[in-house]
């Protein structure tokens, strides 16, 4: 694969949609943002497919394009072209599309109002709409994760969702959205804390992923800084102040990579 036209609209995608992942991918190997990229902006634009619209019937129609594009990737059909779809079908195995496909699925909670049924609910929405991504990135830069290393993405997916999820309580308050189950303080708090103890040990993970599949995680670990800030300083969700600075993100960065 080269950084052809595809990868570079790709790269641009993630720059403007999804900061972060730009700066994880970017201290990443070469190599590497060649499968971060386009996974990565196949992130934004179904993240944001429910979004662009008031009409669930068209967003449901514009996750299920998506949907579409991954069967066709999982079935070695003919693909699609298109400038994320295009490359993202170079670096995906069946398995990969199919996982992914769980992803989608899960974005359809943020078509409706609904809040959220339990615990568990919500867990499961943070950890379908993350973990996939990463385990679709470790299988295409190393191998498909086994039993062992799919748990350890599935935690990591989980903690890297909630992060970014408390961080956009406020955008979904302003939506007429009911994000949390409970909106107390001390209850945003436990949830940090909570995902903070159940965060993969660094050394767990290098033993577990091999070093070409580590830039799959990279993301986690701005996370897991974000996730410290709201335990100690629940009440910054709220206020929308939950941030990492561009100083302390290239520090976070440069220790894992």
């Amino acid at each position: 694969m080269s950084f052809d036209a595809d990868l570079t609209a790709c790269a641009a995608i993630v720059e403007k949609g999804d900061p972060e992942r730009f700066a994880a991918a970017m201290a990443s190997p070469l190599a590497a943002r060649e499968i971060l990229f386009p996974l990565y902006a196949f992130n934004v634009e179904v993240s944001r497919a429910p979004w662009v619209t008031q009409e669930p019937m068209i967003a449901e129609m514009r996750l299920q394009w998506w949907r579409d594009a991954l069967e066709e990737i999982a079935s070695g059909k003919t693909v699609r072209r298109h400038e994320v779809v295009t490359p993202l079908s170079r670096c995906l195995s069946a398995a990969s599309a199919a996982a992914l496909d769980r992803l989608v699925a899960a974005r359809r909670w943020d078509i409706y109002k609904d809040p959220f049924e339990d615990a568990a609910h919500l867990k499961n929405y943070l950890t379908e709409t993350t973990a996939p991504l990463m385990a679709a990135a470790a299988s295409a830069l190393s191998a498909p994760p086994d039993t062992q290393t799919a748990q350890l993405l599935n935690a990591l997916g989980y903690c890297t969702g909630l992060a970014r999820f408390l961080r956009a309580v406020p955008a979904l308050e302003a939506q007429n959205r009911i994000p949390l189950l409970d909106g107390r303080a001390e209850a945003v708090a436990a949830l940090a804390q909570n995902a903070l103890s159940d965060f993969p040990k660094r050394r767990a993970l290098r033993q577990q992923l091999a070093a070409d599949a580590r830039p799959a995680i990279t993301e986690a670990y701005l996370a897991q800084s974000t996730l410290k800030l709201i335990a100690a300083n629940p009440q910054h969700v709220a206020d929308g102040r939950v941030e990492i600075t561009p100083l302390k993100r290239s520090v976070l960065l440069w220790r894992w990579s």
